[in-house]
């Protein structure tokens, strides 16, 4: 009959071996990847709306990336300001809080000065010089000046569309009615300039918080595009817009250098081929809502106005504006916007 001492020892070591065994399989799960894990996870934010054509176009980027390398690369997505403002992206993104970022041209100029440039007043015709443009040498330039930031531009540009001068109190027609105006400007010099320029008061606000401003007459009025105006619901809080296309404005979808540079190469290419794609679907989507915005903001209550837009662009020439930012830019930046949109005075 065996010694009950003994029998309890046994059971006791017996115990001890199991429990020590189990200690031990964290250990070897934690080196080990599970098989369903992405080798990279990365983060893309914007601070556009949801219902911005761009967060849909990249949203859908995303899950193209995920499925073509197999789920090595995951890129989460975070729209509508959901991991700061603006102004905090633009430091995440040089720092990797983020590794992929939707931003504003005009926004963008606050780091890099030249990104500025597409925005120089009453520049741009039309779409088609727009895209000859930024998809050829002034794109390049801006590109390049971009990445002495040390972010990448890792897309085609997108469209932040032609920009209205929305209003509550009364219509705007020529500059004069702009006189001690307080209108709100992106976070952006030119912006400032431009409309200083026109005799207003323009205060810089970031985005998330332009609706509230204009709730609470913090501001008299705005300026962005009709698909902007319509999804971030501008048209609740404004009465009239004027259709001065007063400047055009990109997106550039940025990606952070260190990020990139741990892809290899063909992952690299997937993500600037998919952001691509997502950049050229995109312009699509403004060009089609922009022909249909106009109808839906009328029937919300918005009043277009028709203004006097040689008077806006002479006004700017008698102030200096174009002066003053041809001598910012530089002669040679200038020349380059001066040859795809011609002469500016």
């Amino acid at each position: 009959m065996p010694d009950n001492t003994t029998s309890k020892l046994q059971r006791g070591l017996s115990r001890r071996a199991i429990l020590a065994a189990a200690a031990a399989l964290p250990l070897v799960a934690i080196r080990t990847r599970p098989a369903h894990a992405a080798e990279f996870e990365y983060k893309l934010a914007t601070g556009q709306s949801l219902t911005q054509p761009i967060n849909t176009r990249l949203e859908q980027a995303t899950k193209r990336i995920k499925e073509a390398s197999g789920g090595r690369l995951e890129v989460k997505f975070f729209p509508a300001s959901q991991l700061g403002s603006d102004t905090d992206l633009l430091t995440q993104i040089r720092s990797g809080g983020v590794d992929f970022l939707n931003i504003a041209g005009s926004v963008l100029s606050t780091v890099s000065p030249v990104a500025g440039i597409a925005n120089v007043g009453f520049a741009f015709a039309d779409y088609t010089q727009v895209w000859s443009a930024m998809d050829g040498d002034l794109g390049k330039l801006i590109a390049t000046q971009i990445e002495k930031t040390g972010a990448l531009v890792v897309a085609k540009p997108a469209d932040n569309t032609f920009r209205q001068i929305s209003s509550f109190s009364k219509p705007l027609k020529t500059p004069a009615d702009l006189a001690g105006y307080r209108i709100r400007v992106p976070v952006s010099p030119i912006f400032t300039s431009l409309f200083k320029s026109l005799g207003a008061n323009p205060t810089s606000i970031n985005f998330n918080e332009l609706y509230t401003a204009l709730q609470t007459h913090l501001v008299d009025g705005q300026e962005n595009g009709l698909v902007t105006i319509e999804s971030g619901k501008i048209y609740e809080v404004q009465k009239y817009i004027a259709e001065t296309n007063h400047i055009w404005d990109p997106f550039f979808i940025l990606g952070n250098r260190r990020s990139m540079k741990a892809l290899p190469d063909e992952l690299q290419a997937l993500v600037r081929r998919e952001f691509d794609q997502a950049a050229v679907e995109q312009r699509a989507d403004v060009g089609k809502l922009n022909l249909t915005l106009k109808d839906q903001l009328i029937a919300k209550g918005i009043t277009f106005v028709q203004p006097d837009k040689d008077a806006f662009r002479k006004g700017l020439t008698t102030a200096g504006f174009y002066k003053e930012w041809r001598t910012k830019f530089g002669e040679d930046n200038w020349k380059t916007l001066e040859s795809a949109v011609g002469a500016l005075a």
